[in-house]
């Protein structure tokens, strides 16, 4: 199966790929947990993806709650469970700071997927996709050009909704 015309999928990971922790940080491996659906989501998508870029605000690191150790180890983790159930990410960008640094890797601003576009420069942010569950993910993608997934509550099916949401948008902008 062929890439969707060099298609890009940027995922938030908190509320998308994994469960979040209401008032707290994930701040160690046994504390994710992946949503329901989410690995055979990814692995559906991996094929069709030319690029499968994780962005996420992680503002525990700003606040001394985890270091950025920790947060490696979270990520290669997550990366190699993704790997072993048939999907890949092909790279996983965090902000640090705290929300009032106001720095320009904080989503809504375009910083990490700037970052993303200098590693992997065939990134076209107009054949691009973030699904996010947030305010912030969603204007992080139109700051960007990017269509948008707003994927909702992370209680109902997860894994489908992701299916179901950017199959949809692949639809309205290909088909």
């Amino acid at each position: 199966m062929s890439h969707i015309k060099g298609w890009t999928l940027f995922l938030d990971r908190d509320g998308v790929i994994n469960r979040r922790l209401p008032g707290d940080y994930v701040k160690i491996w046994p504390q994710f947990e992946f949503l329901p659906g989410v690995l055979p989501a990814i692995a559906a998508f991996s094929p069709l993806f030319k690029h499968i870029i994780v962005v996420t605000n992680q503002q525990g690191i700003g606040k001394r709650l985890m270091d950025e150790a920790q947060l490696a180890d979270i990520h290669r983790r997550l990366k190699e469970t993704v790997a072993a159930a048939g999907g890949r990410i092909d790279a996983i960008y965090f902000c640090p700071h705290l929300s009032a640094d106001n720095c320009t890797c904080r989503k809504p601003n375009p910083g990490m997927a700037l970052q993303a576009q200098v590693d992997f420069p065939d990134i076209d942010f107009t054949k691009s996709v973030m699904a996010g569950d947030t305010a912030s993910d969603i204007q992080f993608g139109l700051n960007l050009d990017m269509t948008t997934a707003c994927i909702g509550n992370e209680d109902t099916a997860p894994g489908r909704r992701i299916i179901a949401s950017i199959a949809w948008l692949i639809w309205r902008k290909l088909g």
